[in-house]
């Protein structure tokens, strides 16, 4: 399985007055350095130009001969009046914390003297990967090169020079001394009040950088046939594939068989015509894979072989360089993925993977683009809600199908608005899966609503039901099947109602 091919997010941060307030430990040592040399020192004035070192704001301030011996006696004092004192700056715990969700590295780049600025971050709790001290303005550019920071945040007008000198994108808080104007004159690329804002601007701006990976990614394919659901994943990477490619050398694929609901199929079809690429529907043969039918733990490698085989026959019949799937970052570490495997064995491709798309990020990015899959809920074949060990046949999946449909049937007419569903087949009983905030509510055990889902269930075919009080999520067929009918029995004794009635039915 490939890897994300995006450069690693590495954000810089200066350290005074970005990420802590420093006045408080800054004034309580320069009063106990004026004292020891007997003379006055503004604490006011010098505090409002932190930023530089020491050397320089001492300067005019004492003799040219002592400013040396009186900033090591400053460091001297510092540990003991200085580092108590001083709290973090509003944000720049989220700030930090934001980074690390999007799987970034930390590196703080300060004037500050190396050994008291590692104080004041071992204090504050405050866990970064590398800190480069006793660097300032320019100078500080090395530091970030070296590191590979790609976003520096600072507070002063030499932040932004040295932001400019390590080629990284300036990111200024008005935390300091300097303001917006002095910043921007300075060529910081952004200005904000304070770190609070900076989560939400980096969740944007880490989205322009994966998305304008995705495009290059796609353009340089030349053409691709996108095995193309419906769903949000899918539609986002036809969508980009025909902002990259252009129309003309794109086309989705929707494989047609009995796993696919039919309810899927013209949604996706409108919303490829919308993007004026084709839409090819091949017949695929999953069913007839031995591995697919007999429901194994692997059944998605089979179903996924096949449809990459299909798909990849389409493609040199249509000229299209590449099938390219929709497997999301978030997919690649979700664990047992069989088809992932499958496809990539196939070579197929997985261009959101590649630029590191999340899940989260797909969907931003899709109501971005006004895409109308942007919150579509998540979807599966129908042979996901067969349990395990089960074996796949139309018989299985078109009564799934009808319970579904007639359970959304049954909610929409009580106005109950139902977003996500599975009816999951266990064999002799279905386990309805549904929003879970609809359990105390509408469709709480006993409610006419949830008599009434459990029994079009049973009218679709199914022998008996229940409606699985933990609600949905995805991959509960994952669990046991006899916790389930547990948790069931203890939390649900009256939904076995008209059980006995209906397998005498049946019979």
């Amino acid at each position: 399985m490939s890897e994300p091919r995006v450069p690693p997010l590495v954000v810089g941060f200066d350290l005074d007055m970005t990420l802590i307030d420093t006045l408080p430990g800054f004034t309580a040592t320069l009063a106990a350095l004026a004292e020891e040399h007997d003379v006055v020192l503004d604490a006011r004035e010098i505090g409002s130009r932190l930023g530089p070192p020491l050397v320089q704001l001492l300067e005019g301030h004492l003799p040219d001969d002592a400013l040396e011996a009186a900033v090591d006696r400053f460091r001297a004092l510092y540990p003991d009046l200085a580092i108590g004192p001083v709290p973090t700056l509003a944000g720049a715990v989220e700030a930090l914390a934001a980074v690390r969700s999007h799987g970034g590295r930390l590196v703080v780049v300060t004037g500050k003297y190396a050994a008291n600025a590692r104080l004041h971050l071992d204090h504050l709790a405050l866990d970064v990967d590398h800190l480069a001290g006793d660097v300032w303005g320019a100078g500080k550019g090395a530091a970030l090169r070296e590191h590979g920071v790609g976003v520096y945040v600072g507070d002063h007008v030499h932040d932004v020079e040295g932001a400019r000198a390590g080629g990284a994108l300036s990111v200024s808080v008005l935390t300091g001394g300097c303001t917006r104007e002095e910043l921007e004159a300075a060529g910081t690329d952004v200005v904000l009040e304070d770190l609070t804002a900076f989560p939400g601007w980096l969740d944007e701006h880490v989205l322009d950088l994966r998305l304008e990976a995705l495009r290059a990614d796609l353009e340089a394919r030349g053409s691709v046939l996108v095995a193309y659901s419906g769903g949000a994943d899918s539609a986002l990477l036809l969508a980009a594939a025909v902002r990259a490619l252009g129309p003309e050398r794109v086309a989705a694929a929707t494989g047609y068989s009995h796993s696919l609901p039919q309810v899927e199929r013209d949604p996706a079809r409108r919303f490829a015509e919308e993007l004026g690429v084709r839409l090819l529907t091949p017949t695929t043969h999953e069913l007839e894979r031995e591995g697919y039918r007999t429901n194994s733990g692997q059944r998605c490698y089979f179903c996924k072989a096949e449809l990459v085989e299909v798909l990849q026959e389409l493609a040199a019949t249509h000229g299209l360089a590449h099938v390219a799937t929709g497997t999301n970052a978030d997919d690649a570490v979700a664990g047992f993925r069989p088809g992932i495997r499958a496809a990539a064995e196939r070579g197929a491709i997985t261009p959101l993977l590649d630029a590191g798309l999340s899940k989260a990020q797909v969907r931003a990015a899709s109501r971005r683009w006004g895409l109308p899959t942007w919150d579509k809920p998540a979807a599966a074949c129908l042979s996901s809600r067969v349990a395990h060990g089960i074996e796949i046949s139309p018989h299985r999946l078109a009564r799934v199908e009808r319970a579904e449909a007639a359970v959304r049937e049954a909610c929409a007419h009580a106005e109950v608005p139902l977003r996500d569903l599975r009816v999951r087949d266990l064999g002799e009983e279905a386990s309805v899966e549904v929003d879970a905030a609809l359990l105390t509510g509408p469709l709480a055990d006993g409610t006419p609503l949830a008599e009434r889902v459990l029994a079009v269930v049973r009218e679709a075919g199914f022998p008996a039901a229940a409606i699985d009080p933990r609600g949905f999520r995805s991959g509960s067929m994952n669990e046991r099947t006899a916790g389930w009918r547990a948790s069931v029995s203890a939390a649900y004794p009256s939904q076995r109602r008209g059980e006995g009635r209906a397998r005498a039915e049946e019979t």
